[in-house]
């Protein structure tokens, strides 16, 4: 089951369309593996392992689009990728995680979706308000904790939070969200071998189907597809995880 070609494609389209929005595809990645009967650490593990290599993609891909600020994301990830790490080496049951993140994730689609239609946020044209040091900070820390928890990159929960409080616009908050991926994912992962160093032998194939996925969703995202549908993009991606987590949850 886990060297079907058929799990590869699926990762392969989960990787394209999460790419598009600046997204690695964690959230994505964990729901078709649950499919193949994984144990959830080994699940955790590989959906991290995917996430480094198309954040990686999208990284180079918005920053060759002079999209990417380094200075802008660096407060955000002094303290998230430590507490990445932290994240990634713990053990939560899944009673407890799966809930609680399946709702934040469906509070960000609602506040995705308000954006998309135009209401309660800055809009596609208005200028980015930079956040403070400490709360970009102490944003980036949680985030990166709950990253490393789950198994989640935390672009998807970064994104939202940039663009509802005007700390960046559509195509930078997808760029930052793409980078913060990179850097938290492998501070997670690294976590994650340091508790338990398994990974599946389908791995390789599973990295090279996400490798092309998201080389073509972030070229699409970075260059070609407008903001108001990467806002709607985004909102569907967290409704969609997030059911899909309340219902492994309580189903």
């Amino acid at each position: 089951m886990h060297e079907n070609p058929v799990v590869a494609f699926l990762l392969l389209l989960v990787a394209a369309l999460y790419a598009s929005a600046g997204q690695a595809g964690a959230t994505g990645y964990l729901a078709v593996l649950g499919f193949t009967g994984l144990d959830p650490v080994v699940m955790r593990s590989s959906a991290l392992a995917l996430n480094v290599l198309v954040a990686a993609i999208g990284t180079v891909q918005f920053w060759r689009a002079g999209l990417l600020s380094w200075r802008a994301l660096a407060p955000f990830l002094i303290l998230g990728v430590p507490m990445s790490f932290a994240g990634g080496m713990v053990q939560l049951p899944a009673w407890a995680y799966f809930p609680a993140v399946g709702a934040i994730l469906l509070l960000a689609a609602g506040r995705m979706a308000m954006l998309t239609a135009g209401r309660g946020g800055p809009g596609e044209t208005a200028p980015p308000d930079a956040p403070g040091r400490a709360a970009a900070m102490a944003s980036g820390g949680v985030i990166g904790f709950v990253s490393g928890l789950t198994g989640a990159g935390g672009g998807i929960f970064l994104a939202p939070l940039l663009m509802s409080n005007r700390w960046a616009g559509v195509r930078q908050a997808a760029a930052m969200a793409a980078a913060f991926n990179l850097v938290n994912s492998a501070a997670a992962f690294t976590g994650t071998l340091t508790s338990q160093p398994v990974v599946p032998s389908a791995l390789p194939l599973w990295l090279a189907a996400v490798a092309i996925g998201g080389a073509a969703g972030s070229t699409l995202g970075a260059r070609f597809l407008p903001e108001r549908v990467l806002q709607g993009v985004l909102a569907c991606l967290l409704a969609v995880a997030g059911v899909q987590l309340l219902l492994r949850a309580f189903g």
